[in-house]
């Protein structure tokens, strides 16, 4: 029961100070203004967080609008609006009499409308002999007027308020994708750095967010996620500069070199011409087990086109491979390649498995397998164990991909299937 609310001496429940404080502000009204009952009803919407009403109690206060004949609200006009609760129930989109009672009960306290009873408690209006309405009881709409101000700054803060939650929310989604851009390049190309700490502190900052993550709560991740950034950024640079250095200090060299044995290759260039060299035994072994490894890699190449599964039934099986990709998505092979080399460093796949898979089963297939481990990773003890062991399988002629994806889909749609299926 609200704190205000009293009881007189009779055993009945009077009328709480609060609301007649309510009754007697709304007496002061400038009989000149006016405003628009709509554009007063959406800043009352805007400021409902704040005004601690429901969105059902809204709709009840749109009825009782609905029931105003004019599009401003006045004093000239009267304020006072006297529907039965059947009408008000019909256009309150058939809200039961009961629930319609408790949502006015809340629209007047919280101070959006009065109720201006009769003396035998019902509602009605009284006409004068030229037909016009000399009296009126019902509910008076007089507070929306005398807060109108009021109701419009409550909107305006809630509105800037969510706005200030796009914004951090917007500015975090793009730190994380720099994040990740960043921690994919690193591992691609070898960067020297602890980027298995930072991958552990990214995830251990963003495990806090939800759809309810309040705005101070946004502030204090999207500023742990800049520092994270910062120094990642600052990790790649000076690599960078190092391969400069590097690259200048390789360019001087070879300039010192060629100048140096410019005669030499010169001369030899002379000889060749005048004896060609004859073909060794060990250039011919070369250049034969040369054509073979052309020969598995095309081997490879058209067994992957034989599998028969495209991109898009592999994300719907795998779809946690796509958080790994460019910018956090994965739409092409090329990106799948990408989010793989992401992944098997995550899942300590060591570079001699990945490539011995690689050649027996074909790069796409390769890729589409280490999103299946990953669909699986909390089932599988040693990811990289497990894909020997599918390697080893697939030489022998005994293991495809395909049976597996359909599987990982029919787990995702029938919890019976998911637990049931392993991967073994």
């Amino acid at each position: 029961m609200n704190s205000d609310i009293v009881t007189t001496p009779f055993g009945r429940r009077g009328l709480s100070l609060g609301r007649l404080a309510r009754q007697f502000a709304s007496r002061n009204i400038d009989p000149a203004r006016s405003i628009d009952k709509w554009k007063l009803f959406r800043a009352t919407c805007e400021a409902r967080p704040l005004l601690g009403i429901s969105d059902r109690s809204l709709a009840v206060l749109n009825a009782l609008l609905s029931f105003y004949p004019k599009a401003e609200l006045s004093e000239q006009n009267g304020l006072v609006v006297f529907p039965s609760n059947q009408q008000l129930s019909l256009r309150a989109h058939g809200m039961t009499e009961q629930t319609l009672r408790r949502h006015l009960t809340a629209l007047i306290e919280a101070g959006l409308i009065l109720r201006k009873d009769s003396p035998n408690g019902k509602r009605y209006a009284r006409k004068d002999r030229s037909g016009g309405i000399s009296d009126a009881y019902g509910f008076s709409l007089a507070p929306l007027i005398t807060r109108a101000d009021e109701i419009q700054t409550i909107a305006d803060q809630v509105i800037e308020e969510r706005l200030h939650l796009q914004r951090l929310r917007e500015k975090i989604s793009l730190c994380r994708r720099d994040i990740i851009k960043f921690g994919e390049i690193a591992v691609v190309d070898g960067v020297d750095g602890d980027w298995d700490s930072y991958r552990q502190l990214y995830l251990i900052t963003t495990s806090t967010l939800d759809r309810k993550s309040k705005a101070a709560h946004l502030a204090l991740v999207l500023e742990d996620l800049d520092h994270l950034r910062a120094d990642m950024a600052k990790q790649l640079e000076k690599h960078i500069e190092k391969q400069k250095i590097s690259a200048n200090a390789y360019q001087n060299e070879r300039l010192i070199q060629s100048s140096e044995s410019e005669s030499f290759i010169e001369s030899q260039h002379v000889d060749n011409e005048r004896n060609p060299p004859t073909e060794t035994p060990v250039e011919t072994q070369a250049a034969l087990e040369e054509t073979n490894v052309a020969k598995d890699r095309s081997f490879s190449l058209q067994r992957a086109r034989s599998e028969g599964f495209d991109l898009q039934t592999l994300l719907k099986a795998c779809p946690e491979i796509a958080l790994y990709g460019p910018n956090g998505d994965v739409r092409s092979w090329n990106d799948l390649k990408q989010a793989t080399h992401v992944v098997r460093t995550m899942l300590s796949i060591s570079h001699s498995a990945y490539e011995a898979a690689e050649k027996t089963m074909g790069s796409q297939n390769t890729n589409a397998i280490i999103a299946c481990i990953l669909e699986r990773s909390a089932t599988i003890q040693s990811a990289g164990g497990y894909l020997r062991s599918l390697t080893e399988k697939s030489r022998a002629k005994q293991f495809s991909i395909k049976p597996m994806l359909m599987a990982l889909l029919r787990a995702r749609t029938s919890p019976q299937a998911a637990a049931a299926y392993a991967l073994c």
